[in-house]
């Protein structure tokens, strides 16, 4: 009988899961292995919820958005059973591994198994964040900055017909990949950034400056950054962090750059549409680089390890390395966004 390797996707969804389900699967089975997949993520681990999932299932899967696996934010270390639940899981289901895929809370609860319970585990990064510290890339990047860098251009160019300031609001939580990338890629005026506060009087003198040389001017601000003067309460997910679906930065933003500006501003929102959709190409590709790769962790007995893009090579990391601390934007990128923006 073939050994069985698990397969969960949780966090928040983004393109790319499904070539990376795709790619072990595919990998696995040529290996002599079969795969199941666990249904929304750790919350699958620990009801025993699985699917038989085989070569069939997903060779359509490759240019696919979301994960049809389903996910949830679920931590076992923060339900009444539930890591003893996940241990359980494992024997019920005969489990031979686990092919773990999301971000730091995902792999975190990951790497806790592994180093607590010698649980057979790979961690493979997903995160449209791109903030996970050991990995050149997370696939799910690509994408949603692509899109944001769509939308910001479309903003611009309404924002010009009618001689406004246009605040595009990003996600990426604490880290301001999107965000950067999205302002470069976009040609924006101002970026504002989680990694440093908003400078008010730089932001709107140099709003003020594009606007009266091209009729519009274009800002670009992460989910998460902090304007001075403003404090709110915070709520916090089972993984301790910031709830941030109501923190209304663009709307907030808008109404501070009219005031200060006295120029019409609007703002929009490009929210979870940044993790729906088909993945890039770029995505694509890696998805299902790492995939592959953690199918051959898994059969070279390598567990406690992340696949990780380094340079143009997919490699194993330690999970304990992947998830000791978040990779936010370093200054030698801010320096680099400073000098275009």
């Amino acid at each position: 009988m073939p050994k069985r390797i698990a397969i969960l996707t949780g966090g928040g969804d983004c393109p790319g899961l499904n070539p990376a389900i795709r790619g072990v699967v595919l990998k696995a089975h040529k290996l002599g292995y079969e795969c199941v997949g666990i249904q929304e993520g750790w919350k699958g681990m620990i009801n025993a919820s699985a699917k038989p999932i085989g070569p069939d299932d997903v060779r359509a899967l490759v240019g696919k958005g979301g994960t049809v696996l389903g996910t949830s934010r679920t931590n076992p270390y923060k339900k009444d059973g539930g890591v003893p639940a996940v241990l359980e899981t494992f024997k019920k289901l005969n489990l031979h591994a686990l092919v773990a895929m999301g971000g730091e809370d995902t792999l975190g609860v990951a790497n806790k198994l592994y180093k607590e319970h010698k649980v057979n585990v790979v961690g493979v990064p997903k995160t449209m964040d791109n903030d996970l510290d050991a990995t050149d890339y997370t696939f799910g990047f690509d994408t949603a900055a692509t899109l944001a860098m769509e939308a910001a251009e479309r903003l611009a160019d309404t924002g010009r017909s009618h001689r406004r300031i246009m605040v595009l609001e990003v996600m990426g939580r604490h880290a301001g990949w999107v965000a950067l990338y999205t302002a470069i890629g976009a040609g924006a005026d101002y970026l504002c950034l989680p990694e440093r506060p908003v400078d008010v009087e730089d932001m709107c003198a140099k709003l003020k400056t594009a606007h009266a040389a091209r009729n519009v001017a274009l800002v670009v601000a992460s989910e998460a950054v902090d304007i001075p003067g403003e404090k709110k309460e915070e709520q916090l997910d089972e993984f301790g962090h910031m709830i941030l679906k109501d923190r209304g930065v663009a709307e907030r933003l808008t109404k501070l750059i009219e005031t200060r500006t006295g120029i019409e501003t609007r703002s929009a929102v490009i929210g979870h549409m940044q993790r729906g959709g088909p993945p890039t190409l770029f995505d694509r590709i890696l998805g299902t680089r790492v995939g592959v790769k953690a199918a051959d962790l898994i059969h070279e007995g390598k567990f406690g390890h992340m696949t990780a893009l380094k340079g143009d090579a997919v490699v194993a990391v330690s999970l304990e390395a992947a998830t000791a601390k978040l990779k936010t934007v370093t200054p030698g990128w801010l320096k680099f966004s400073d000098d275009l923006l």
